[in-house]
């Protein structure tokens, strides 16, 4: 994730490396190419904007271009929703890494292994976490069709799940050795618990994708409705309705392109979740805690 300040006009006018601009210029290309042509056979031969049924076309295409607006504003406020829950997910993950630590120290405080342990476990839970979010297994862990072309080795195996496994025991352990109480037992336990309902929360969000019926509906309205206004600007616009298209284009395309990307909060391009700095941070608070 990119930190920025967003008074500064003058930056984010600037290309930068997530820009939907350098995605898309081969189509703004194609849509300014084919509206000219339009443009030019409507100039030089058809010369329709007589035509009392053509001068209708642009009502029609400012009727669509409503629908199609409340469709991708519902489209990248969901993606949003997405985004923004898989960053409140981490952040409880910070906070259940610290509570479990702080507990862990108090209660075992003269046990130096055991507290290394937990520092060792609870620092690497994020770490696992991430790459497990980051599998290209698990984003198709849910597809109805099967996918050989995965291979399955160890790591295939839920490793979030079995660090939370490796702290239970020992938990269990300590409490089998009277190091401690029932009620301290209780405690860790609703703090570990809270591990694997984060990790359960974000494959929610990593393995069930916008549908797909849905995603395609929008990007097939948007193609249709963009090569269709040349038809209706090029007959009052002429020429002057080359740029207008083009600019129509990247302005729709741009919102359905955002919305792909942060629909997917846990990857690793710039405006993804920065789970990389976030692990660090849990590790470090921990082994402080714990030390």
């Amino acid at each position: 994730m990119e930190a920025y300040d967003s008074h500064n006009w003058f930056k984010a006018l600037a290309l930068h490396r997530s820009d939907t601009f350098r995605k898309l210029i081969p189509g703004v290309i194609l849509v300014g190419l084919f509206t000219a042509a339009v443009g030019w056979m409507e100039v030089r031969f058809l010369q329709l904007n007589r035509n009392s049924y053509a001068a209708s076309l642009p009502v029609m295409h400012s009727l669509l271009g409503f629908a199609i607006s409340m469709l991708l504003v519902f489209r990248t406020n969901t993606a949003y929703d997405r985004w923004w829950e898989g960053r409140k997910l981490w952040g409880q993950l910070v906070n259940t890494s610290r509570n479990l630590a702080v507990k862990i120290n108090v209660m075992v405080a003269g046990d130096v292994n055991t507290r290394a342990f937990f520092a060792k476990l609870i620092g690497s839970f994020p770490e696992e976490l991430k790459r497990h979010l980051r599998s290209e297994k698990t984003r198709l862990e849910l597809d109805s069709r099967s996918h050989p072309e995965i291979p399955d080795f160890d790591r295939s195996k839920h490793v979030p799940a079995q660090v939370v496994n490796l702290m239970q025991q020992r938990v269990n352990r300590l409490y089998r050795e009277k190091e401690i109480t029932g009620d301290q037992l209780i405690v860790l336990n609703t703090e570990m618990v809270q591990f694997l309902d984060i990790c359960g929360a974000c494959e929610r969000i990593k393995n069930t994708p916008i549908p797909y019926s849905y995603s395609s509906f929008i990007k097939k309205f948007i193609v249709i409705y963009v090569f269709t206004l040349p038809f209706g600007f090029a007959f009052t616009l002429g020429y002057l309705a080359t740029p207008v298209v083009m600019f129509i284009f990247y302005v729709l395309a741009s919102l359905e392109l955002i919305a792909e990307d942060i629909e997917d909060p846990f990857g690793t391009d710039s405006n993804d979740l920065p789970m990389d700095r976030l692990a660090v941070n849990i590790k470090k608070n921990v082994e402080e805690i714990l030390a």
